[in-house]
């Protein structure tokens, strides 16, 4: 796996502008902040985010990979001004889950998610190196 930098350009925040991976993909459909049982502990955003990264990480798993193999991440947010004003306590969140990984991400706000409590949905894509 190599993260791509462009020469000159400034280092992104908190993911990478590009990542080159070979080998086996894996995709992992959008997480939402619930356990495995599909109940919501937390109606908190920063909680959500943590719960749906754990989600991922246990989907991955499965096929014998972590959240270093992650290349990819598209996050569904519900409300842009609680992400912005809590980005240090997500970023901490996101760091005890996934450790100092930052891959390619994008992140949306969308008006609502299909579960109605869901303030966060998470898709992300992983590759297991030849």
């Amino acid at each position: 796996m190599k993260f791509l930098q462009p020469d000159g350009w400034k280092p992104a925040k908190g993911y990478a502008n590009g990542v080159l991976a070979e080998g086996r993909m894996i995709f992992v459909g959008g997480q939402i902040g619930w356990t495995k049982d599909q109940v919501f502990q937390t109606g908190d955003f920063v909680g959500q985010c943590e719960q749906a990264l754990r989600n991922i990480v246990d989907v991955l798993a499965e096929a014998d990979a972590g959240p270093q193999h992650i290349v990819r991440m598209t996050w569904f947010i519900t409300d842009r001004q609680q992400c912005l004003a809590r980005q240090q306590e997500l970023g901490e969140a996101y760091k005890r889950v996934i450790g100092r990984h930052f891959p390619a991400m994008s992140m949306v706000q969308v008006t609502a998610l299909m579960e109605d409590a869901a303030q966060v949905e998470i898709e992300a894509t992983a590759v297991l190196e030849p």
